[in-house]
């Protein structure tokens, strides 16, 4: 059995923090979410006014951020105590868990910032865990060469190696490079749900294309083999085992239920988060 593509999203120019431009393509009207996927937003420009007023201080609760950096300098605070640094290639992994105020602010002025954020939601009875902080560094991330090619492991497995990242539910997250006329054929956990996201290019699979700027959401069996035509392609293979549980949302906080996300709200204005 091969893995298909169930549907193309395109996603939506929107702001979020104190007015950075970005592309939500989960969490938007098209794709509300992918479970346990939340949310996606790519990051981009090279004009200073699209990204430099940053995300100041701001909540989380319930779920995990993961951001990757593929170019630029954002700093990371947050009420935890924990600051982090990421640059070119790098990824910040934070589990928000029973609560936690974080701020990420660009260190650059000019040039180009590029770059993703995942929203990882957190098993029931893991939302009110303690917050964790994880700086990923570049020179951290395993990248395997093939014929073809090249894949940064994230998170996850691939040909034996295990990435960095350690989410507190089944997934994996790869950053993959493949030249043009070229094939990777990648096995993924049956029953997971998946996407691709194809940042630079144009990818393959079966009889369909994805080019730039559109995710593809993909079926729940199968290995999944990819492959190019005249052009390279530049992608985010990311990849999850559902939750199947019940997700309210309220802003920055995904719980179970409307109550947990007023007590959310309530725990914020008291000053209870870290």
């Amino acid at each position: 059995m091969k893995r298909y593509i169930q549907t193309i999203i395109e996603g939506i120019q929107t702001s979020d923090g104190a007015g950075v431009n970005l592309r939500r393509i989960i969490g938007s009207p098209e794709l509300n979410m992918l479970d346990p996927f939340l949310l996606l937003d790519e990051f981009g420009s090279e004009d200073p006014n699209d990204y430099i007023a940053g995300f100041p201080p701001h909540p989380h609760r319930g779920f995990e951020t993961i951001t990757y950096m593929l170019n630029g300098k954002f700093r990371h605070k947050d009420s935890a105590g924990n600051e982090g640094f990421l640059s070119d290639g790098s990824v910040q992994w934070m589990t928000a868990g029973k609560g936690v105020i974080h701020s990420e602010m660009p260190e650059q002025t000019d040039g180009l910032i590029k770059g993703f954020q995942l929203w990882l939601n957190l098993p029931k009875e893991k939302k009110m865990i303690s917050p964790k902080y994880n700086d990923i560094n570049a020179d951290q991330i395993p990248c395997i060469n093939f014929d073809g090619g090249n894949v940064k492991i994230i998170s996850g497995e691939f040909s034996g190696v295990t990435g960095p990242g350690e989410p507190h539910t089944g997934m994996l997250y790869f950053d993959i490079h493949l030249d043009a006329k070229s094939e990777l054929i990648l096995p993924i956990e049956n029953g997971w749900n998946g996407f691709i996201y194809v940042y630079d290019g144009k990818i393959n699979i079966l009889d369909k294309e994805i080019n730039k700027k559109y995710l593809a959401v993909l079926s729940q069996d199968g290995e999944l083999i990819l492959y190019t035509k005249e052009h390279e392609a530049r992608f985010i293979l990311v990849a999850g085992e559902p939750l199947n549980e019940p997700v309210a949302r309220g802003g920055p906080f995904v719980m179970n239920t409307k109550g947990e996300i007023l007590k959310a709200f309530s725990d914020y204005q008291e000053g209870k988060f870290a």
